[in-house]
């Protein structure tokens, strides 16, 4: 399985429903992964995948929000609206 660490600037549509699907009320501090990166950098994610990768959202207040949003919002998130990629 291909394993891809996504910062909050690189957060896409596909991936933000994988989050608000598995997390429809937030997520917990149990559900945050920590681990070290190839550079040495602690990294405090949360995880979701699909049938061929893993994706680790990293964490921010930033992400929370945008969860909320996007929930509240029923399905909306242009993500260039807010100055996000489109890509990963």
């Amino acid at each position: 399985m291909k394993k891809v660490i996504v910062d909050y600037t690189k957060l896409t549509t596909n991936i933000l429903n994988l989050l608000v699907k598995k997390y429809p009320d937030g997520y917990d501090y149990d559900d945050i992964i920590t681990f070290q990166n190839v550079e040495g950098l602690t990294i405090n994610a949360i995880e979701v995948s699909t049938e061929d990768t893993a994706y680790f959202v990293k964490i921010n207040t930033k992400l929370e929000r945008t969860m909320a949003n996007y929930v509240k919002g029923e399905g909306t998130f242009n993500s260039k609206e807010i100055g996000l990629a489109s890509e990963y």
